[in-house]
């Protein structure tokens, strides 16, 4: 199976790497349009600030062709919030993938409410084959200060600051996680599992 990452200007690309190394898979990172249109599974993983990885996936054409993907492509983290259609971080408009989607910034509603949100949580109402073979409320891990609102997108929640927020989104063949599978263990290498298992 071929899988191409998206290689743009955002962090943690080797993360994800290395976890897919553990379930066998052997990635490759380009941002060539005929390798990634090629691939029989895409990962749009990061971490960065909106409007700067909107501005690399411009420069390279990234930004009209992975709305156009048609095989299974999995966001994580800023990969998520960019697919969405606008981002508070910046004032920027995304890809558009889950359209009238905003991303905002948490608000602290209390002193205990530390803003990146750094750490682990639980996920809760799976409701995905993305899941398969994993528990509410287990645990994943987190780095982010801005989520995508509860929607009829989402497909798995996190409680914090106060607010229940999308851990996880799909649409058609489009799935993404606001947490990190690359780095939550067991729980992540089972759903990075699922997601190269998946039949659409």
């Amino acid at each position: 199976m071929k899988v191409a990452i998206v290689d743009y200007n955002a962090g943690n690309i080797y993360s994800v790497i290395h976890a897919l190394h553990r379930v066998g898979i052997m990635p490759i990172v380009t941002d060539k349009a005929e390798e990634i249109l090629s691939a029989d599974r895409v990962l749009f993983p990061g971490q960065g600030e909106a409007s700067s990885t909107m501005a690399s996936l411009k420069s390279k054409g990234l930004d009209k062709l992975i709305p156009s993907l048609k095989q299974p492509v999995l966001g994580i983290c800023i990969g998520q919030q960019l697919m969405c259609a606008h981002s508070e971080e910046e004032d920027t408009d995304c890809l558009g993938i889950f359209p009238n989607l905003k991303v905002q910034r948490f608000v602290p509603q209390s002193r205990e409410d530390k803003i990146p949100h750094i750490g682990w949580n639980t996920i809760e109402q799976l409701s995905s084959p993305l899941f398969a073979g994993l528990r509410e409320e287990d645990y994943v891990y987190y780095i982010h200060s801005y989520y995508v609102p509860v929607c009829e997108q989402t497909i798995a929640t996190t409680q914090y600051a106060g607010v229940a927020f999308s851990a996880a989104l799909r649409k058609d063949n489009f799935f993404a996680t606001q947490f990190h599978p690359e780095k939550s263990g067991d729980v992540g290498e089972r759903l990075l599992q699922n997601f190269i298992d998946l039949q659409l």
